[in-house]
């Protein structure tokens, strides 16, 4: 994981929140929606089968347990979780918790509204609170 670089469109769209055992979690800069990224810290990694069987798993079992969490902590109706990389060749993982009352449901989140970036304060109050229910 030495060479492990996060892609530079990665580190302008988000803020640190903490690392995991495989993963960084990033606080995506939209206030619209409760959005992480999460990263396998893995050099040049671009799919979920580029991984070793037990990076695999391990991302499955971060993704469930930020999933969870996420959920737990925002009250969302519904957890959108996706592995795209259309625009960001660098394997990361969406996690989003999704509303029946914000602006894109039930349709995808992307392109319906501009992003509303967080003012700082906000988003330190969302790192920190949320990143507390993350540690061990």
């Amino acid at each position: 994981m030495s060479d492990f670089q996060l892609h530079p469109q990665l580190a302008s769209d988000t803020m640190p929140i903490i690392r995991l055992d495989l993963c960084r979690v990033l606080l995506m800069n939209d206030r619209q929606y409760p959005w992480l990224i999460m990263v396998p810290e893995v050099a040049g990694v671009r799919e979920i089968h580029d991984l070793t069987p037990g990076d695999q798993q391990r991302l499955t079992a971060e993704i469930t347990h930020v999933s969870r969490r996420l959920q737990r902590y925002a009250n969302a109706d519904k957890m959108n979780v996706a592995a795209l990389g259309n625009m960001v060749p660098q394997l990361h993982v969406h996690v989003i918790a999704r509303f029946e009352s914000d602006a894109a449901w039930p349709g995808p989140i992307w392109g319906k509204v501009p992003a509303m970036p967080y003012a700082q304060d906000m988003a330190e109050t969302f790192i920190r609170e949320f990143g507390a229910t993350l540690k061990p």
